[in-house]
């Protein structure tokens, strides 16, 4: 019984997972290009629902799927990965450690921003062929950090409407009490 429980609680995350997953990489259709990379707000906004929603493992998991899939559709660059990847982390680790909404978004801002905005840099040297010589290695963190805004702030919107109504806690609760 215990067994079965165990995976329905990973089926259902991952079905949610999942669903996150494909409203980004749909929403990577608004996108918009910066300094060589493309703004994508709408996976910011799902690093910080899936952060809010199913914990830092799974938001990665959802962030990278999402970058992977954006890649081979040509949907995205080579640099939506360490940008959505790291920002899904720390939007996951800071709501996990406060349990506030606010943390969650600047978790997210921190990690696309700042970390994965300097990552970035030696991404795009050493596998897409740009010469350092033509960067500096903070040349992604400005677009990364307008893109991660705007999806934080539609996340954040998203969220208190969802918290005004219990639906959020709701949903919490239910993804809760499947572990």
């Amino acid at each position: 019984m215990r067994k079965s429980i165990k995976k329905n609680s990973s089926i259902t995350k991952l079905a949610v997972a999942s669903l996150l997953c494909s409203v980004a990489v749909v929403g990577s259709l608004f996108s918009f290009p910066i300094f060589g990379s493309k703004a994508a707000p709408v996976q910011h906004m799902v690093n910080v629902l899936a952060a809010v929603l199913l914990g830092p493992g799974y938001a990665v998991l959802t962030a990278f799927a999402a970058s992977l899939i954006r890649n081979l559709l040509g949907l995205g660059s080579l640099l939506a990965f360490p940008g959505s990847m790291i920002g899904a982390l720390f939007a996951g680790l800071f709501y996990q450690a406060h349990r506030k909404l606010i943390w969650a978004l600047i978790g997210e801002v921190l990690g696309t921003g700042i970390l994965g905005g300097l990552s970035a840099y030696p991404m795009a040297i050493a596998f897409m062929g740009i010469p350092s010589s033509s960067l500096t290695f903070y040349v992604y963190v400005i677009p990364f950090l307008l893109s991660t805004g705007v999806g934080a702030v539609l996340a954040g919107l998203l969220l208190v409407v969802l918290e005004r109504s219990n639906v959020l806690r709701m949903m919490q609760n239910k993804l809760a009490a499947i572990h």
